[in-house]
């Protein structure tokens, strides 16, 4: 058992102070610290400096850990352009992330305070790091492949790398399945990946609707795609539309990543359905996409998280950072209500969208805190300023264990 008492803790969007934790693995109780000894005397007691701050750990819903080695390699501006980029690379972006590459990512995050984070993984190249990894992980096993020829091929390898991953056992570690996107994955192996889903109670995400490119594929198998796939793959008209592809997911708890092209149609399947859309803003912005529309995804009560993507289309993998770019590329949101739903979207939603027991500072949460080094007394602005200034992190507990 352990008591930690800082300055402050941010608790459900307010600052509350004169409170400690106790805590092991999980969240024991909050209160008044002469309280917390007396209920609990045997405790390691930890008290931490001045304008401290205890909140909870941050979760990053997607990052592609394979592709951390890229720096300079890929094209940004256009969706198409960097795609063809990354198939131009892929041989060397994959033969340059050694275990040492990609455990540096996993630290760069811990640094910043990324407490859980959801690896989206093509090869199982990131297997033993993520297995290794201080934080939890929610290990997404991706299915790919267009072509009914190569199904049984490619759904065989998936099954393999899902496997693996089951193998893994150690707390907070939880296999998983990511189903690349509407325009790469015969239905045959959507129908496949959910039924498993649905079977053994795994988690869910997809990409949907990235680019305008895959919007025109979808609709008219046209547009930019359309020399892709009839050069590469051989292929003239896309395996799906996307209403078709949705339907799959109907009463699926589903992560959507990107979202940024949907229609009214699609955001009002993805809202009956109460399933969520991941949020990368840099991302976004980098491949030429749109930005997406947050005021329609509240107007519709749809949950939305903020993730970095991987350093295929990020040049960080910090939560502060990409909520302080999304602040930015919103200003028709208001400033201070928008900062605190950015907060929220990286701790306690994330953490509902992903069905973990983390993501707040609440009895019989999972003890995954950080703190932050404020360098004054905060007041009611304080969810602008965690998201611009980038307060030193000083501490990291995962699990109820000391990670940073």
């Amino acid at each position: 058992m352990q008591i930690i008492t800082p300055h402050y803790i941010f608790l459900d969007d307010r600052i509350s102070t004169n409170l400690s934790v106790a805590y092991d693995n999980t969240i024991k109780k909050i209160a008044p610290y002469e309280q917390l000894l007396e209920e609990f005397p045997d405790a390691k007691v930890t008290s931490l400096r001045e304008n401290s701050l205890l909140m909870p750990g941050l979760i990053n819903s997607h990052v592609h850990i394979e592709f951390s080695a890229n720096k300079t390699k890929l094209s940004y501006g256009d969706f198409i352009s960097w795609l063809y980029s990354v198939i131009e690379n892929r041989e060397d972006l994959i033969n340059d992330c050694s275990y040492e590459c990609m455990q540096k990512a996993t630290d760069e995050m811990l640094k910043s305070g990324i407490t859980t984070f959801g690896a989206i993984s093509s090869h199982a190249m990131d297997l033993e790091v993520c297995a290794n990894a201080k934080q939890n992980v929610v290990f997404f096993n991706e299915l790919i492949g267009s072509q009914a020829a190569a199904a049984d091929a490619l759904y065989g390898d998936f099954l393999s790398r899902l496997d693996a991953s089951k193998a893994i056992e150690r707390e907070g570690f939880y296999p998983a399945i990511a189903i690349h996107s509407p325009y790469s994955v015969h239905p045959i192996l959507v129908k496949k990946a959910i039924e498993l889903v649905k079977n053994e109670n795994l988690k869910l995400t997809a990409h949907f609707m990235e680019s305008q490119a895959e919007r025109d594929w979808l609709d008219k198998s046209d547009g930019d795609f359309k020399e892709f796939f009839q050069t590469l793959l051989k292929q003239n008209s896309a395996v799906c539309d996307s209403e078709e592809f949705l339907s799959y997911f109907e009463g699926v708890n589903v992560l959507f990543t990107h979202a940024t092209t949907t229609n009214k149609k699609e955001l009002d399947s993805i809202s009956k359905n109460k399933q969520t859309i991941i949020h990368c803003p840099i991302s976004n912005r980098l491949l030429g996409n749109k930005t997406l529309n947050i005021k329609e995804l509240n107007d519709k009560n749809i949950r939305w998280v903020v993730a970095t993507d991987g350093l295929s289309s990020n040049y960080k993998l910090d939560l502060f950072e990409e909520m302080k770019i999304s602040l930015f590329m919103h200003p028709s949101e208001p400033l201070l209500d928008f900062a605190k739903q950015l907060l929220k979207s990286v701790t306690k939603d994330a953490a509902d969208a992903l069905g973990l027991n983390t993501g707040e500072i609440k009895e019989g949460k999972n003890a995954d805190m950080i703190v932050l080094d404020l360098d004054a007394e905060p007041n009611e602005e304080l969810p602008i300023h965690i998201i611009l200034h980038r307060y030193n992190v000083s501490k990291v507990i995962i699990n109820g264990k000391d990670a940073l």
